[in-house]
């Protein structure tokens, strides 16, 4: 959680980050995301940041004409949700099928991964540029043009032909 913080916060990107803890943890009154959270970040960060705990409208905020990226862990909902809507995603995978789906968004190129280290673990500074590229620079241009061109794919084919645009999709991704 602390790599996260700080990548959202050197990115200088506005954001909206929602946060979950465990069943049974003990985050009555915003107390756990105070204690797990970096010393001073919420200040540092202030109003370019909104932090919301538990459960959030997420297709509502990736349909959001202002949403520029989506830092996801790329469960296939969400890959899908944001599709849909044509934001790009910043893949940040954990576990299950999230590493293939993390590949795929890349391999179709309506993402980019964030690339962990040789131990597995996530780097804020790496998370950082990776959010600069997508929203912000020249080069993420080419994935946030994917993203509305997949977009239009979608509506295209209407919903229920989405198995379609998937094995469009793993066609896509075995065929680079």
């Amino acid at each position: 959680m602390e790599e996260i913080a700080y990548g959202l916060e050197v990115s200088n990107i506005n954001f909206i980050w929602v946060v979950r803890f465990p069943k049974g943890a003990n985050g009555h009154n915003g107390l756990m995301l105070e204690k797990t959270l970096p010393r001073g970040f919420l200040e540092r960060v202030g109003d370019r940041g909104k932090i919301l705990e538990g459960w959030a409208p997420q297709t509502r905020i990736l349909g959001h004409e202002n949403i520029g990226g989506f830092v996801s862990h790329c469960g296939w909902n969400s890959v899908i949700e944001s599709m849909n809507f044509g934001v790009p995603i910043i893949a940040v995978p954990i576990h299950h099928d999230q590493p293939v789906n993390a590949r795929l968004v890349e391999e179709v190129g309506v993402g980019v991964e964030v690339v962990r280290d040789s131990n597995k673990r996530l780097s804020g500074e790496r998370l950082a540029a990776v959010i600069e590229q997508v929203v912000m620079e020249d080069c993420g241009e080419v994935v946030r043009q994917k993203a509305v061109e997949m977009t239009e794919k979608l509506k295209s084919k209407g919903d229920e032909e989405i198995d379609e645009v998937v094995k469009e999709l793993v066609t896509l991704c075995n065929n680079s």
